[in-house]
């Protein structure tokens, strides 16, 4: 290998990333909702259990779609993912174990 061969480090990505964590739509949707929760505890009497658990709906959502997993990056793309997985076809491609693919053997 004549020495140079080159190691990338495990966290490669996480350069590309604000705080390492998120992408700019990841922080656009959690300021979101955390503005539409801050506005529904302006508007809504939130003396109520139930008014004060609508209210904060929106932030905790967001916060819970952008919070980052093991293997993803976060909930939103594992959401995306099975959406994609159960709405496309899938096509699998037999390889089997036969050396020819189903082919003949031509001589």
């Amino acid at each position: 290998m004549n020495n140079y061969g080159f190691l990338i480090p495990a966290n490669s990505k996480k350069s590309l990333l604000i705080f390492g964590l998120f992408r700019w739509f990841d922080l656009i949707l959690f300021s979101s909702g955390i503005a539409v929760t801050l506005l529904l505890l302006l508007l809504l009497p939130v003396e109520s259990l139930f008014f004060a658990i609508i209210a904060l709906m929106p932030g905790v959502i967001c916060g819970f779609l952008v919070m980052p997993v093991p293997n993803y990056h976060n909930i939103l793309n594992i959401i995306k993912n099975v959406y994609q997985f159960y709405t496309t076809r899938q096509r699998y491609v037999w390889k089997g174990w036969c050396f020819t693919d189903g082919e003949e053997n031509k001589k």
